[in-house]
């Protein structure tokens, strides 16, 4: 069974469930989600905190310049612009994922445009 890695964008205050709902839509069905991973400044936010938690899996945290490190297929000038880093989802999917990683699900947004998930694969 693949291990995947969810990377979590989230604007302040998103609710667990919109992380949840996103998260579980990510995931592809053939592994299981081991780790969920965002910039260190969303890492205190009570909505990704509880989605962790729910999940049953380890909330890690990376700063902008480890973030800014992994290229990432969509780069967002307004992102970099407010948080230091061009892409947060992809970027924490992959670092958290660690060497050898593959992204196989790219940055979605959720219904309600508060939170962004994106999800990399596990080296065997």
């Amino acid at each position: 069974m693949r291990e995947y890695v969810a990377g979590v964008g989230a604007r302040p205050g998103v609710p667990a469930d919109e992380v949840l709902a996103l998260v579980s839509r990510a995931i592809p069905p053939d592994g299981r989600l081991v780790v969920l991973a965002t910039l260190d400044s969303r890492a205190a936010e009570p909505g990704l905190i509880t989605a962790a938690r729910s999940l049953r899996v380890p909330l890690l945290a990376y700063s902008a310049a480890e973030l800014s490190s992994v290229p990432v297929p969509s780069p967002s000038a307004r992102v970099h612009a407010a948080t230091g880093t061009a892409g947060v989802a992809e970027a924490a999917a992959v670092r958290g994922a660690g060497v050898g990683a593959v992204l196989v699900v790219p940055k979605t947004v959720g219904d309600g445009r508060r939170v962004t998930c994106a999800v990399a694969a596990r080296r065997p």
